[in-house]
């Protein structure tokens, strides 16, 4: 059996969400003027400017998309733009895990749409992408986060379609390159590649999903928090920092703290090239060791954030395998999500360090022989 190593990660917080804060973080640092005044006031207005501003110019988004701040994470952003824009056309939608899962679920049992089109695939497979119709609706994830298996391009995705892309793309941004020129609806949450703080959700569009905005009107009523548009027109305001609820302040001031970071370290290409580091030492192990391998059966599709793993080791043997390396301060939160094949969930973000990674894995290689040699 291997021996037990010496040497612990500095940061043993691999959660795929929240995430690890990035390196060097700093509660106490945090610019905090913006703490008990109103989200309305010239200073919160301009902090939550500069939230949209920022996100817009570091993911080198194109200059006539808008970025908004809207409620309940990526989930309300998500929900938000599928109530507010679905029913308009048919709708293909794509799933191969939790969350995807759970998209589909909504359209069919409360928004009750007819006309759609399901595409589904067992957890480390994609759907056939290449079902989707271009003059469809298109609801899909760029990552799987529950499953470790990705989007690898956007070359499926017609740049002459009718309908729109719906993309959840939560464990993706700041992290995988995204073709922005055939997104439409894009969401995601600060929670994760940014290792943010939850309740806050980021809705991206296109020119196209505007205008399906103000040219369409659901059947159903929509909340107040799900309302973008008011008398036919747009309600653009909350593009430019004018949120629909109170958002929290304090939420505020560490996720501008999170694009301070990046911009810092070079921007989005090393944002990614972090990420791609961290599971190139992955792969570098995966490949070495007999007893581990990727969820995600096609190479091509591994996820470089959320990278899930099997082991040729009982159900009961990775829950020991997962408390050991919890007990030792190794390895915080790697169990496989609840609906997920038993097996490790290791979050390989930006803002985890590759030489952390590195010593976990020691530490996992040691802790599989430890849990699997007891009789």
């Amino acid at each position: 059996m291997t021996a037990k190593p010496i040497k612990k990660p500095v940061n043993p917080n691999f959660s795929s969400g929240p995430c690890s804060k990035r390196p060097g973080y700093d509660l106490a640092k945090l610019v905090t003027t913006t703490l008990g005044r109103s989200h309305r006031s010239s200073v919160g207005k301009t902090a939550l400017r500069a939230v949209c501003n920022e996100t817009k110019a570091l993911l080198q988004i194109p200059s006539d998309y808008l970025v908004g701040l809207v409620p309940a994470s990526d989930t309300g952003a998500f929900e938000l733009a599928m109530w507010s824009m679905l029913g308009a056309r048919d709708v293909d939608v794509f799933a191969w895990e939790s969350f995807g899962s759970g998209w589909l679920t909504d359209i069919i049992k409360e928004l009750k749409l007819s006309g759609v089109n399901q595409y589904k695939a067992d957890y480390g497979v994609l759907p056939d992408l290449c079902q989707a119709n271009p003059d469809n609706d298109v609801v899909f994830t760029w990552n799987g986060t529950t499953s470790g298996v990705c989007v690898p391009n956007g070359d499926w995705i017609s740049t002459d379609r009718g309908g729109l892309t719906f993309c959840d793309a939560t464990s993706a941004v700041f992290a995988m390159e995204l073709p922005w020129e055939k997104l439409d609806v894009t969401t995601f949450s600060w929670q994760k590649v940014l290792g943010g703080e939850g309740a806050h959700g980021m809705l991206i569009l296109s020119p196209r999903a505007v205008e399906r905005l103000v040219s369409y009107t659901p059947e159903w009523p929509l909340p107040k928090i799900f309302k973008l548009v008011k008398s036919g027109s747009l309600i653009d305001g909350i593009f430019r920092g004018e949120t629909i609820n109170t958002p929290s302040m304090l939420c505020v001031a560490d996720y501008l703290d999170a694009l301070g970071w990046v911009a810092d370290i070079g921007g989005l290409p090393a944002m990614i090239r972090r990420s791609r580091d961290n599971l190139d030492a992955i792969r570098r192990f995966v490949d070495k060791e007999s007893w581990i391998q990727f969820l995600a059966k096609d190479p091509e599709t591994v996820s470089n954030t959320s990278v899930c793993l099997t082991l040729d080791a009982t159900p009961e043997q990775v829950k020991a395998i997962v408390k050991v390396l919890d007990e030792e301060d190794v390895a915080y939160d790697i169990g496989a999500y609840r609906d997920a094949p038993p097996g490790l969930r290791i979050w390989c973000g930006a803002t985890i360090e590759t030489t952390d990674i590195e010593l976990m894995l020691s530490w996992l290689r040691w802790a599989y022989g430890y849990v699997t040699s007891k009789k």
